[in-house]
C-alpha cells in the first residue's frame, strides 16, 4: 500500500473527533520541525521559521515563513476542517430504562446519514475540563475509550414491516445508544463521569465539564479488486486535512509563506471562534506582517497577492443514482481532484481561480474534474465563501469526490488522495 494512504488511514483512526484530529496534526507537525506558538504571546514571522498555533483545541494553523516578506509575496493557503457529522453526549446523559438498561442522551452534530449509525460498535472521544489553579484556568485533557462501548440498536423488522420502504427517524427517540445493564439505580447515576474519571485516573469531583463525541470503532481500510478505494469514517474532511498537512511539512526553503489552516465547526456553519467565520486567521496574518515591519497597508497588499485553496470534499458520481447529478459535470472516483462551481456563489471558485487550480493540476501531473450541482438539487456552502467574509483574498473551492458523504463510513479513491497531495505540494512550491 502507498505510504501516503497508510498515513491517511492511520491519521483517521487516530482522529475519532475534532480534538484528536488536532492532536494528531500537532504530533505530525512537531515530528517535522514545527514548534507551537500561543495566541496570547507575541507572534513573529522570521524567515525559514516553521510554527503552528491552535484555537479551542479543535482548530490548528501551520505556517512555513518564506524567505521574502509576506507583503512582497503574499501567502499560499490551503484550508480544510477538522469536524465531521456525529453525535455529542448531552450533560446528565444517563437514562435508566426498564430492565436496568441504560442509554445515553445524545444530540446530533451536523448532518449525518442517521441510519448508517445503527448497529455499529461505537465509543466515545473528546476533551474533558478539570479543575485548575483558579476558575479562569481549567485543565484540558483528551480522552478516548479504545473499545466498543455501546451501540444504537435498530428496531427489528418484525415490528415495522415497512422499514425498507422508508423509515422516518427521530433524533431524540431512535438514535440513543445502549451503554450498560445495571442491577441498581445507583449504578446508573454518574456512570459516564465515573468512566471518564477512571480513564483519566482523576477524581470524579475534579471534572468540571466535557465535550464528548461518538465515533465508530471500526478501522479504516482500502477495498476493491485492486485496493483502489478507501472506506473510512470522517473522510469529509480529514482526508483534505491530511493532504494539507502532508504538503505543508514538505515545504522547503521557499520565498512565499505557506499556510495549512484547519478550522472547526464547518459542519454547523463555521460561526464559532474556531470556525472559518471568525477573524482568527486574519488576525494572526496581520500580526505576522506587523512583526516584519509592515502596517495595515502592508497587510492588505499581502492579501492582494495571496491565494486560498479551500479544500472540502465533493460528491462522486453514484452509478445507482445517475438522475441526482448534473448531466455533464459529475466527477467520478479516481479521476482526479474536483473544482467546485456554483452560480449562486456558494463556492468561491470563478473562472480565474479555477484556471489557476487547473494549471497547478497540470504542473503536478494530476487529472482534474469539475463538480456542479444538478440544477434541481440545492448544494451547501463550505469554507471558501465564508472565509472571504473575513479575508479579502482570491481563491478556489476544491475537493476529492466521495460516495456516501456524511455516512458513518464514506468511500473515496486512493489515486485521488495521492493526486491531491501532489497538487498541494505543487501549490506550496
Amino acid at each position: 500500500m502507498d505510504k501516503q494512504i497508510t498515513s491517511l488511514l492511520n491519521f483517521i483512526d487516530n482522529s475519532p473527533c475534532n480534538f484528536y484530529a488536532v492532536n494528531t496534526a500537532k504530533k505530525m507537525l512537531e515530528e517535522n520541525g514545527f514548534t507551537e506558538k500561543l495566541l496570547g504571546n507575541e507572534i513573529e514571522a522570521k524567515p525559514g521559521e516553521r510554527f503552528y498555533f491552535t484555537k479551542n483545541d479543535s482548530a490548528i494553523f501551520a505556517f512555513t515563513v518564506g524567505k521574502k516578506p509576506i507583503a512582497e509575496t503574499g501567502l499560499k493557503i490551503v484550508a480544510a476542517h477538522s469536524d465531521s457529522p456525529c453525535f455529542r453526549v448531552k450533560p446528565h446523559a444517563e437514562m435508566l430504562c426498564e430492565g436496568g438498561i441504560v442509554k445515553l442522551n445524545t444530540e446530533v452534530y451536523g448532518g449525518p446519514v442517521l441510519y448508517t449509525w445503527f448497529d455499529r460498535p461505537l465509543s466515545l472521544a473528546g476533551r474533558v475540563l478539570l479543575k485548575g489553579e483558579d476558575a479562569m484556568h481549567p485543565i484540558t485533557r483528551l480522552v478516548k475509550i479504545d473499545r466498543p462501548l455501546f451501540s444504537i440498536s435498530h428496531l427489528a423488522i418484525h415490528f415495522n414491516r415497512q422499514v425498507n420502504e422508508g423509515n422516518k427517524i427521530s433524533k431524540q427517540k431512535d438514535m440513543l445508544p445502549i451503554i450498560a445493564k445495571v442491577t441498581e439505580k445507583l449504578e446508573a447515576e454518574n456512570m459516564l463521569l465515573r468512566l471518564v474519571a477512571e480513564e483519566l485516573d482523576v477524581d470524579m469531583a475534579a471534572i468540571l465539564d466535557f465535550d464528548l463525541l461518538v465515533y465508530n470503532t471500526e478501522k479504516s481500510c482500502t477495498f476493491g479488486l485492486h485496493d483502489e478505494f478507501i472506506s473510512a469514517g470522517r473522510l469529509d474532511d480529514l482526508s483534505m486535512m491530511h493532504a494539507a498537512l502532508e504538503a505543508i511539512v514538505d515545504v522547503k526553503d521557499e520565498d512565499a509563506t505557506c499556510v495549512a489552516a484547519i478550522f472547526d465547526n464547518e459542519e454547523t456553519g463555521s460561526g464559532t471562534k474556531q470556525g472559518a467565520g471568525s477573524p482568527v486567521l486574519s488576525n494572526v496574518i496581520q500580526r505576522m506582517v506587523e512583526s516584519q515591519g509592515g502596517n495595515y497597508d502592508a497587510y492588505c497588499r499581502a492579501l492582494a497577492k495571496s491565494f486560498l485553496v479551500s479544500a472540502d470534499n465533493a460528491h462522486a458520481f453514484h452509478p445507482n443514482y445517475a438522475e441526482k447529478y448534473d448531466p455533464t459535470n459529475h466527477p467520478s472516483l479516481g479521476s482526479g481532484p474536483c473544482i467546485k462551481i456554483n452560480a449562486n456563489c456558494k463556492y468561491m471558485s470563478d473562472a480565474h481561480s479555477a484556471a489557476i487550480f487547473k494549471a497547478l493540476c497540470a504542473e503536478a501531473g494530476s487529472p482534474c474534474q469539475y463538480f456542479v450541482n444538478h440544477s434541481d438539487v440545492a448544494g451547501g456552502s463550505t469554507l471558501g465563501n465564508i472565509l472571504t467574509g473575513q479575508i479579502d483574498i482570491e481563491g478556489v473551492d476544491v475537493g476529492n469526490p466521495l460516495l456516501a458523504m456524511h455516512s458513518v463510513r464514506e468511500t473515496g479513491s486512493v489515486d485521488d488522495h495521492i493526486n491531491m497531495i501532489k497538487v498541494f505540494k505543487q501549490f506550496f512550491s
